[in-house]
């Protein structure tokens, strides 16, 4: 049983305009996750599934090209070394880059 989905009626903003936030925070840099946080935190918009469509798929339709897990991976990579080489007894760090290296090896 397929159900439809149905807009909150309390939802104020429009689908094409959370589309061009969307897109919007998108190209500032966020990622995804960071976009749902923004919608829920500024926008009160608790899901973008809410108005239709999910954060990728808004993505995907506008043409909007997508980075991979690798690079958002490499990006943190490289974050943690630069951090690292200032703060060389930052233990917890050291143990995020591990993990880090691991994931990429593992995608």
């Amino acid at each position: 049983m397929a159900e439809e989905i149905k807009k909150a009626d309390w939802i104020k903003i429009k689908p094409a305009e959370l589309e061009k936030i969307v897109i919007g925070l998108y190209k500032e840099g966020n990622t995804l996750a960071k976009i749902g946080l923004v919608l829920r935190d500024k926008y009160g918009i608790p899901k973008a599934k809410l108005l239709g469509k999910k954060i990728k798929k808004i993505l995907q339709d506008a043409k909007v090209k997508l980075r991979s897990e690798a690079d958002v991976i490499n990006t943190k990579i490289g974050t943690l070394n630069k951090h690292i080489e200032k703060n060389k007894h930052d233990q917890p760090a050291k143990k995020k880059l591990v993990k880090e290296t691991w994931a990429l090896k593992k995608i």
